[in-house]
């Protein structure tokens, strides 16, 4: 949960300990959720007639809106069946993809809103998704389109899952608060020399209802220095960092306050070649808390605060940790690329006596990469702020895959 420090020039100690991530669902995938959704809703063009004729003067006076369940019934039962369990092919008249089961809260519940709708309005294309799901949103109002997708929302019966719209931007650095399947690789290149370039590889993977597990492999290249200290003008190869395994949990979320606030544990093990500048050379365990918000006109905050806890003082002592993150999410084109520049800041301060706060500014955007906008992308510049520090400035970036939405070369 913390960022490389090979010497003084990284966020954190070494490509050892994990580059204080900011830190993104299994068998029944969202993306056939969304792409079937929108089918059964295909049908939406005479919905509005045959509800009304179904809709009896006691249940929806002349002039009343139609309901989630009216348009559900009329529009989307005759595939997703009235549980929302699904059809059979000889109702349906397809087998691929597979009707999905809307009760099934893994795969209903990571998806925002605004994804469904856009689906649902466009067209499976909108989303990467196959061109059999038609746009309806000539067809339903945005009003309707609301009322159907909570509506079909309520089939997952479980409240203990969080929703979609809590599953914040990811920033550089803070780890994120909502557990997540995703495969990131970042990077942090060091362009004052001697120069380092520092990469960490996470897999992460949600347990259960609230849980999730993550691996992160550090690796990276390093300029050589001489007996002097200055630049040898030759680089280390790839070295391996200190590789890490972390858990983390949520503690309690609200989509109606629009919070989240998690707790997670690091263990970091000395698996790096210190020799050359990567790792520490003891264990370091980690344990933080995480906190997401949501707030107005799209705009969030995420922060955390950490402990690292050397197990070999001598070698790396103990540090505290902690990092913000203020951003807003911009849709230029209705249902398009989502765009997210954010503003982190981030301080660590070493736990012994004489101690010094380094403190860094990370101004960075990320933005959606795919139609589906299950691979993202980040680029960044970490700015440390103290006058007359030795540390370098360096360029940030990553590339993100969440792949409980489908293969990485899908929905482009």
């Amino acid at each position: 949960m913390h960022a490389a420090k090979p010497g003084s020039d990284s966020p954190v100690r070494g490509v050892a300990v994990r580059r204080a991530r900011p830190a993104r669902r299994l068998r029944h995938r969202a993306a056939p959720t969304l792409l079937l959704m929108g089918l059964a809703l295909a049908g939406a063009a005479p919905a509005r007639a045959q509800v009304a004729a179904q809709a009896s003067p006691m249940t929806r006076p002349q002039g009343a809106p139609l309901t989630g369940a009216q348009i559900y019934r009329a529009a989307c039962a005759n595939c997703h069946g009235v549980d929302g369990r699904g059809s059979s092919f000889s109702v349906v008249g397809f087998r691929e993809p597979v009707v999905p089961d809307l009760a099934d809260c893994r795969a209903t519940t990571p998806e925002t809103n605004r994804q469904w709708s856009a689906v649902d309005h466009k067209g499976g294309p909108a989303r990467g998704f196959s061109a059999r799901m038609p746009a309806f949103g000539s067809a339903l109002s945005d009003d309707e389109i609301r009322r159907v997708i909570e509506y079909i929302r309520g089939f997952c019966g479980d409240r203990r899952w969080p929703r979609g719209e809590l599953n914040l931007p990811r920033p550089f650095f803070t780890e994120k608060a909502y557990p997540e399947n995703e495969v990131v690789l970042d990077g942090a290149y060091v362009h004052r020399r001697p120069r380092a370039l520092d990469q960490t590889l996470f897999y992460e993977r949600r347990i259960g209802t609230l849980g999730q597990i993550e691996l992160l492999v550090p690796f990276g290249a390093h300029e050589r220095t001489n007996d002097l200290g200055a630049p040898a003008r030759r680089w280390t190869g790839v070295r391996l960092g200190d590789v890490a395994v972390a858990y983390k949990r949520v503690l309690f979320h609200s989509l109606r306050g629009g919070t989240i606030l998690s707790a997670a544990g690091e263990a970091a093990f000395p698996t790096g070649d210190t020799r050359e500048g990567f790792g520490v050379g003891t264990t370091v365990v980690e344990p933080a808390v995480l906190f997401g918000q949501l707030l107005p006109w799209d705009a969030f905050l995420q922060a955390q605060g950490a402990v690292g806890l050397s197990m070999n003082r001598s070698k790396a002592p103990h540090e505290a940790v902690w990092r913000a993150v203020l951003g807003k999410t911009w849709i230029p084109v209705r249902f398009g690329r989502e765009w997210s520049p954010m503003v982190e800041v981030q301080g660590v301060r070493e736990l012994v006596e004489g101690g010094v706060t380094e403190w860094d500014i990370v101004p960075q955007l990320q933005v959606t990469l795919s139609r589906r906008q299950h691979v993202r992308g980040l680029l960044g510049y970490r700015v440390p702020v103290e006058r007359g520090t030795e540390r370098s400035r360096e360029f940030l970036a990553y590339v993100l895959w969440d792949w409980f939405d489908g293969g990485l070369f899908q929905g482009w």
